[in-house]
Parts: C-alpha cells; structure tokens; sequence
C-alpha cells in the first residue's frame, strides 16, 4: 500500500526551522453549497466530455502511469536538448512552517520539525562520537506535489476503471504514486497572467484552451506529446506577498474548457502555481472540482 500524493517531484528548498515563528489562523470560504436535487459528480454535458478525453485502457489494463506513459524516449531528448545553460533552479514551495497550509483542511498541515537528538554522546563521552538527529511531521500536500491517480474518485471507481475500493486506511493497493517512478521531459511554460497584461489574474478565472492557445502562441512555443505543461495565474503573488490565507482562497485556474484541450495535444503532466489547481470558486456550484475527476480519473493525466 502506497501514498496518494507525492509532496514533490520537483526540487524542494531546504527545510528551515526557524523558532519564534507565529502560526497565522485564517477561515477560508465553505465550499459552495449545492442545489437541491440528484447528486451527480458530473452532469451530462461533462459525462459526454469525460468519454471524448477517457483513457481507459488506452495503455492497458493493468496501467496505472496514465498520460506519464506519454514520455517516450523521443520525450526525453526533448527536454534535455531544451535546456541551454544548464542551470537547476526551483519550481517548489519551501517546505516549512511558513508554507500555504492555514488548518482550514483538517490534517493537511506545514512541516513541524523536533529534535531527536543534539550533540548526544554515542559512548557517553562528549568528546567521542556525537550525533545529531531530528524527525519531520507534516501532510504530505503540505507544498508543492503531484497527485497520484488514486487521489480522487467518483461513481466508486479510479482510473482505469479501478474499483475505489482498493483504497483504505493502509493507503492505496493500486494507483499509488510509487508507480509515477522517475519523470524526465520537457517542461512547457503557459503564463497566462502575462498574456492578459497582469501580475496575476483575478479570483474566478476559468482558464480555457483559447487561454492555453494564446499563451503559447505569444511565447512562440508548441506543446508536444509528452510534455508537461505549467500554467502560470500569478497567484503565487500572494503566498510571496506573506499573505497566506489569500493565497488558499479565490484563484484563477483551469477550467472544464483547459480538459479536452489537454487531451487533444497529449499533454504528459499539468501544473499551476495555485492550491487547487482548478478555478475557484467552482464553474458550477453544483459540480465540485470537477477537472480533477475528468484529469485524474477519466484521463489518468498527472497533476
């Protein structure tokens, strides 16, 4: 049994504890309440779209990579010949006490760090051998992560048609992040904000493929199959301006329109620099998050 999340795979900063550090206690909004009526996880103009993007069995089906099966060889060059300086940098939230998490989700906490040991003597003599050792708590959405393909379900089934039931309280038996294994491609930037002139764009922005289209136009690029596309709202702006409750709340993200876009160009992996990775609040308040149940389990696309 395996985790339904991976806290990153990408570069994460050194962990910083630094004491004296105040917790900020901010409420974010209720999720919207939904009408009265049937419950249906997608209504069916968003079923039709859910068959159109399936992948269901596209790789197998025993497959549990989904659109990571993308990255072929000819992938990989791609995105090693794309690099020109050579030069590693960061594309992580540091993780910290001072990360995105505010307790407003029960469990998804900031990394707490304890000493375990400082300058112990392993022979009793503290001029011997000492050791320094310490332990790390925290929710493993805590920053920067990718979702496995177990982490979301609807009408009781997971990618590839796998049953929800696989997972319980010992984790996940199927569809658990041990099976993204190494990731090498390369990484296509999208920066919306820019396109629309902004810093970054405003709560409730529903990212479309025409979004998508003009942003990679105006950057002169063009997504191949098996890259992994990242899309950029600004909202980062907040975390970075020490406003971490804003930052967790209304964002610009993608949208139902973004889906078959995606699927359309073959897209491996997709990353925002918000915490819900699609708009909020909802498109529609009846339907909740409905592009991570047609990305992860209708396309089995990383996210």
């Amino acid at each position: 049994f395996s985790s339904v999340r991976a806290v990153t795979l990408l570069t994460a900063e050194p962990f910083d504890a630094r004491p004296g550090r105040q917790v900020e206690h901010v409420s974010h909004p209720s999720p919207p309440r939904r009408p009265e009526g049937p419950r249906l996880a997608l209504p069916d103009h968003l079923k039709q779209l859910a068959a159109r993007v399936s992948n269901t069995g596209r790789w197998g089906t025993d497959d549990q990579r989904g659109t990571l099966n993308l990255i072929d060889a000819a992938a990989v060059l791609r995105g090693v010949t794309a690099a020109r300086q050579g030069r590693p940098f960061s594309l992580a939230i540091p993780y910290d006490e001072d990360g995105p998490q505010t307790g407003a989700i029960p469990g998804r906490t900031n990394p707490e760090r304890r000493m375990l040991a400082v300058n112990q003597p392993y022979t009793g003599d503290p001029a011997d051998f000492c050791s320094n050792d310490d332990a790390l708590t925290m929710g493993v959405q805590a920053a920067t992560h990718w979702d496995a393909l177990a982490h979301v379900s609807y009408e009781g089934r997971l990618y590839n048609g796998v049953d929800a039931a696989v997972i319980d309280e010992r984790g996940a038996a199927r569809l658990g992040i041990e099976n993204v294994g190494p990731v090498v491609t390369r990484g296509v930037l999208a920066d919306v904000a820019r396109l629309h002139g902004v810093d970054h764009l405003d709560g409730g922005y529903a990212i479309s493929g025409d979004d998508l289209d003009a942003a990679l136009a105006r950057a002169g690029v063009t997504v191949e199959p098996g890259d992994a596309l990242l899309v950029r709202t600004g909202q980062m702006h907040h975390l970075r301006a020490g406003h971490r409750g804003r930052y967790g709340r209304d964002a610009a993200g993608l949208s139902t329109r973004s889906v078959e876009w995606l699927h359309q160009h073959d897209v491996a992996a997709v990353a925002t620099d918000t915490v819900a990775l699609e708009v909020w609040p909802l498109e529609d308040p009846a339907v909740m998050l409905p592009v991570h149940l047609l990305q992860l389990v209708d396309m089995g696309l990383a996210q």
